[in-house]
């Protein structure tokens, strides 16, 4: 057994690489990093438990320093800013009635005519609305007084 570690180790390395190439998520690529420096340590020694000590230090080790580094980048991808942003806080008027808040209407603002909801009450054609926020392609306004 203890011969054929190397290439359990450099499989399982394989093996873990596939995974995380076929997820955009950073799962697996601490395991790869520990698997390979397991390979390696067959060169020193048999043990098994030696190796698999290598294993977790190594992947322990390169999820610690590189954690703080993929959180940072996640963040700055997270945030998707569109032009459809700057609607939020203007001001439109109602061109199809918003009867209830599952229904949806229509508004134009800024020039452009928009499917919306209201989150709470009915809006009337003709009423002023502000812009709350946007929800996939509806924006969810709030009839202004």
């Amino acid at each position: 057994m203890e011969r054929y570690m190397p290439f359990i180790w450099i499989g399982f390395a394989i093996v873990m690489a596939v995974c995380e190439a076929s997820t955009t998520q950073l799962v697996s690529l601490w395991f790869v990093l520990g698997a390979v420096a397991a390979a390696i340590s067959t060169i020193f020694t048999p043990s098994i438990f030696i190796q698999l000590v290598v294993f977790l230090v190594v992947s322990a080790l390169s999820l610690a320093i590189t954690r703080p580094l993929v959180k940072r980048l996640r963040k700055h991808r997270s945030t998707v800013s569109t032009n459809a942003d700057r609607l939020i806080g203007q001001q439109g008027i109602v061109t199809k009635e918003i009867k209830d808040p599952f229904s949806v209407g229509q508004v134009k603002v800024l020039g452009e005519t928009w499917s919306a909801q209201s989150e709470i009450t009915p809006v009337k054609v003709g009423a002023k609305v502000e812009v709350l926020e946007i929800v996939g392609v509806r924006l969810i306004v709030e009839e202004m007084e």
